[in-house]
């Protein structure tokens, strides 16, 4: 769940097929809401790897950026992309966005 004009932050450990953190030593990472997979509209986490040895990446949208959030069921994903370009995606799924009141 999202707040709109509210700030956010998560995180997020990727993780092997084992269950094993991943080194994200040289990797990237992005991450998208969108209204459907159509939309050309796309509003963006900020992310952070926090963690290169453990696989934590922090997810973040500033309360402005929340406001431009539009309340209601949208969808997201977190890609990272490893030192030699393979794009991962590592979790996707549908994000509620709660409207606020206090702007």
């Amino acid at each position: 769940m999202v707040e709109q004009y509210a700030s956010f932050s998560t995180t997020v450990n990727v993780e092997d097929s084992n269950g094993d953190a991943i080194n994200l030593s040289g990797y990237t990472a992005a991450s998208q809401i969108r209204k459907s997979y159509y939309s050309s509209i796309a509003n963006s986490f900020t992310t952070t790897i926090t963690g290169i040895a453990n696989g934590e990446i922090t997810l973040a949208m500033t309360a402005a950026n929340t406001a431009l959030l539009t309340p209601g069921r949208s969808l997201f994903d977190l890609v990272i992309t490893a030192p030699n370009g393979t794009k991962t995606r590592v979790v996707e799924g549908i994000v509620t966005i709660t409207p606020g009141v206090t702007q």
